[in-house]
C-alpha cells in the first residue's frame, strides 16, 4: 500500500498532496489552521469518569440534550466526547468498526445529532495497538482512522498511550497529528500520554493539549498505587509548567470530577477554581442529566469560567507559598488579574491580606502600589472593596477565595 501511494505521488506530480490521493480531499489542513484551533482551553464533557465503558448512542444524545437544556452550552461548554469502548474491531479493509449494539445508527449519525444542537463531537483512540480497555487502537492505522473520523464529522480526538509497545512518544503523536491534518478536517488533538515523556516540551504544534499526570480520582489529596491522583497532586505538578501553556497549546490537568460525589462542596469549588486559574481544559465528567443545584452552580460559574477562557491565555503561577496556604496569580487581558487564595488545611484561614505590601512580580502591567483595583469575589459574585484596604475573609478548610482585580480608571 505504501509503495502504491508513493508511485501515485510520483505519477501525479509534486503538486498533488498525500491528502488528495489518500483522502480524496482538495488539500490537507495547513499548520497555520491546525495551530489556530483551541485558542482558549477546550470546554465540554467526556464519558469516562462517570460511565467508563457503558457508552452508547442514546447516552451521547442525552448528554447533548442536557448540555443545552441545563445551560452548560450557554456557559461555554461545546464538546461531547465519547471515551473508550465505542469500538469493537476492524473490517476486512482495516476500517475501525463501531459497536453495532450500542451505536445502531453509526457514529456519523451521533455526530450529526450533536452538531444539530450547536455542539461539537469528540472521540477516543490510542497510540498503541490496543486501547486501555483492550479495544483496537490506532497503531498502524493512523491515517485510515483519521480519514474515518473526518467522514463522521469528528471535531476532537483524545489519544491515549496504553499498549504503546515501547514507541517513541513524540514520534507516535506526530504521526497521528500528521494524519489529522491530512484528513482535511480541523480536529482538536488531545495528547493523553500521562506526562510520562514530558509532552509539554514537545507537544506544541503536534497537539493542542497534553495530559501531565496519571488519571484523576474523585478525591482531594491522594496518590493511588495503581496510578490515580487527587486534585492537589495534579495542581502541584502543574505549578512549574506555566511557561508551556498558551493559546492553542495547553497543559491538561485532566477531566473534572465535579458532581461525582467523592468530595465536599468546598473541595469541588477549589477543584474548579484552580482548573480555571491554571488555564486547564474544562471537560466535565459527571452525569449532566442529573445535576443538583450545587453542581450546576460550580460548573456554570461564568465569572470563574471567564478567567479560564481569558484571551491572554496565561497559566496561573504560585505567587506565594506559605506551606498549606497559597496564593496563585493569573494575569488577564486588559491589565486585570485573577487571584486564588488556596487553603489546603482542614481549618478556617482567617485571611487579612495587605495588597500594598505585595507585588505581583511577573505581571509587568500590575502595580498595587501605584494603581487602585476593584476586588471582585467570583463565587459570592460581589465586590469586596479595593486594593487600598486589606482583604479580610474566612476561607474554609480545603476551600478557596477566588477574586478578580480590575483597574480603577481615574
Amino acid at each position: 500500500m505504501k509503495k502504491l501511494l508513493f508511485t501515485l505521488l510520483l505519477v501525479l506530480g509534486a503538486s498533488t498532496s498525500f491528502a488528495q490521493v489518500f483522502f480524496g480531499t482538495k488539500e490537507a489542513i495547513p499548520d497555520s489552521v491546525f495551530n489556530s484551533l483551541a485558542q482558549t482551553p477546550p470546554m465540554g464533557w467526556n464519558s469516562w469518569n462517570k460511565f467508563g465503558c457503558n457508552v452508547s448512542e442514546s447516552l451521547l444524545k442525552e448528554m447533548a440534550d442536557a448540555m443545552v437544556s441545563s445551560g452548560m452550552k450557554d456557559a461555554g461548554y461545546e464538546y461531547i466526547v465519547v471515551d473508550d469502548c465505542w469500538q469493537v474491531g476492524r473490517d476486512e479493509d482495516g476500517n475501525i468498526q463501531v459497536d453495532p449494539d450500542r451505536f445502531p445508527n453509526g457514529m456519523k449519525a451521533v455526530a450529526d445529532y450533536i452538531h444539530s444542537k450547536g455542539l461539537k463531537m469528540g472521540i477516543y483512540s490510542c497510540a498503541g495497538s490496543y486501547t486501555c480497555q483492550g479495544r483496537p487502537g490506532s497503531r498502524g492505522y493512523q491515517f485510515q482512522d483519521a480519514r474515518q473520523y473526518a467522514k463522521w464529522g469528528i471535531d476532537y480526538l483524545k489519544y491515549d498511550w496504553c499498549s504503546n509497545e515501547g514507541q517513541n512518544a513524540q514520534a507516535a503523536y506526530q504521526t497521528m497529528s500528521d494524519a489529522l491534518k491530512a484528513s482535511g478536517r480541523p480536529i482538536v488533538f488531545s495528547i493523553c500520554e500521562w506526562g510520562e515523556n514530558e509532552p509539554w516540551k514537545w507537544g506544541k504544534g503536534i497537539g493542542h493539549l497534553w495530559r501531565i499526570t496519571a488519571d484523576i480520582r474523585d478525591v482531594y489529596d491522594c496518590v493511588f498505587d495503581w496510578g490515580g491522583v487527587g486534585i492537589v497532586n495534579i495542581i502541584d505538578k502543574m505549578a512549574d509548567l506555566y511557561e508551556y501553556a498558551g493559546p492553542g497549546h495547553w497543559n491538561d490537568a485532566e477531566m473534572l470530577e465535579v458532581g461525582n460525589g467523592g468530595m465536599t462542596y468546598d473541595e469541588y469549588v477549589s477543584h474548579f477554581s484552580m482548573w480555571c486559574m491554571l488555564a486547564a481544559p474544562l471537560m466535565s465528567g459527571n452525569d449532566l442529566r442529573k445535576m443538583d443545584a450545587q453542581t450546576k452552580e460550580i460548573l456554570m460559574n461564568k465569572e470563574a469560567i471567564a478567567v479560564n477562557q481569558d484571551p491572554k491565555g496565561e497559566q496561573a503561577r504560585r505567587f506565594m507559598d506559605m506551606g498549606e496556604k497559597e496564593i496563585w496569580a493569573k494575569p488577564l487581558a486588559n491589565g486585570e488579574l485573577a487571584l486564588c487564595f488556596m487553603n489546603r488545611t482542614e481549618t478556617v484561614w482567617n485571611l487579612d491580606y495587605n495588597w500594598l505590601r505585595n507585588t505581583i512580580y511577573f505581571a509587568e502591567d500590575i502595580n498595587m502600589r501605584k494603581n487602585e483595583y476593584k476586588v471582585r469575589d467570583l463565587w459570592q459574585h460581589k465586590d469586596l472593596g479595593t486594593t487600598k484596604t486589606n482583604l479580610k475573609k474566612e476561607i474554609p478548610g480545603h476551600g478557596v477565595l477566588m477574586v478578580r482585580l480590575t483597574p480603577i480608571k481615574k
